[in-house]
């Protein structure tokens, strides 16, 4: 009898793994964008943003209160005191050291602190400090520092509608091939406010769509692939500037891989004003509509 019920449980574990694996494909990729949405909503996250400020070399005092070099948005007033300390920014040592003023205290993760505190200005690995509603975090660009401010209790957080997309076409997850440049180069990629960085590539995505051969140059991030591109519904169904696709592991030298545009979506820029997204190389301009993947809600 104990044979007979391990037996049982044994074909239903099977089965219940086979079941995962023939997820239909409209319930993978809602799953998907599900996931997609709890992120853009969470704390800290791009709908939360409320600003970001340019920060000059030395002392930069930023608070609520209109003598301070950095001045937040008024929403935020009452959150701390009118000034809550001063950033110092040393270009030559690459470093920006947060000074609390005395009696703030803030949080990092689940640490509270006061007094001094080096930030990390890394953008892949954001350093985020907090207090109440309010959360901030430095960046670099091309060797400047700007701190990026973020109310959790933001009304376009709040009022968020939702993203808007395709229906799933499988038509649109097509079998690419990963063409390797002889050398890693580097791409000129300039950003919604005519900012200009070097990222790396090591080659592109080739693919046919609609019995046309295609190509996407892929930015190298971490172990994966990035791809920024504009086709023909942009300004028409999608986001005018462009979008964006991962690949989370790169594939080997001209290897097929799976690239699919049922998951492209619409880059920070689409809902925050404080944001300064990359906008797609000219090569990966694609002259062809892909119906697929994230739509643009435009404001009425």
């Amino acid at each position: 009898m104990r044979v007979v019920l391990i037996t049982l449980a044994l074909l239903s574990h099977l089965t219940i793994a086979a079941s995962a694996e023939k997820m239909p494909y409209a319930e993978e990729i809602q799953t998907w964008r599900a996931t997609r949405e709890q992120r853009l909503r969470a704390d800290n996250g791009w709908l939360t943003l409320v600003g970001r400020y340019p920060l000059k070399e030395g002392a930069n005092t930023f608070g609520t209160g209109k003598k301070n070099n950095v001045v937040f948005p008024a929403a935020l007033e009452g959150v701390g005191p009118e000034s809550l300390g001063t950033l110092d920014v040393d270009p030559e040592k690459k470093t920006v050291t947060l000074f609390l003023a005395d009696g703030v205290s803030m949080v990092s993760g689940s640490d509270t602190f006061t007094g001094q505190r080096q930030m990390g200005t890394a953008t892949d690995k954001r350093d985020w400090i907090g207090l109440n509603r309010l959360s901030m975090h430095v960046i670099a660009r091309n060797e400047k520092y700007f701190l990026r401010v973020a109310d959790n209790e933001s009304l376009l957080r709040k009022y968020f509608p939702g993203c808007v997309w395709y229906p799933p076409n499988e038509a649109y997850k097509v079998e690419a091939r990963f063409v390797p440049y002889a050398e890693e180069k580097l791409l000129s990629i300039v950003n919604i406010i005519d900012e200009v960085s070097r990222q790396p590539s090591q080659g592109y995505a080739e693919f046919s769509l609609n019995g046309e051969l295609h190509k996407l140059d892929a930015i190298k991030e971490g172990d994966g692939l990035f791809f920024v591109f504009r086709d023909s519904t942009a300004g028409d169904t999608t986001y005018p500037p462009g979008r964006f696709l991962d690949v989370e592991q790169q594939p080997p030298e001209n290897e097929l891989f799976t690239l699919d545009f049922n998951k492209a979506y619409n880059p920070p820029c689409a809902f925050s004003t404080y944001t300064t997204c990359p906008l797609p190389p000219r090569q990966n301009i694609l002259k062809i509509r892909i119906e697929a993947g994230e739509k643009y809600r435009r404001e009425k």
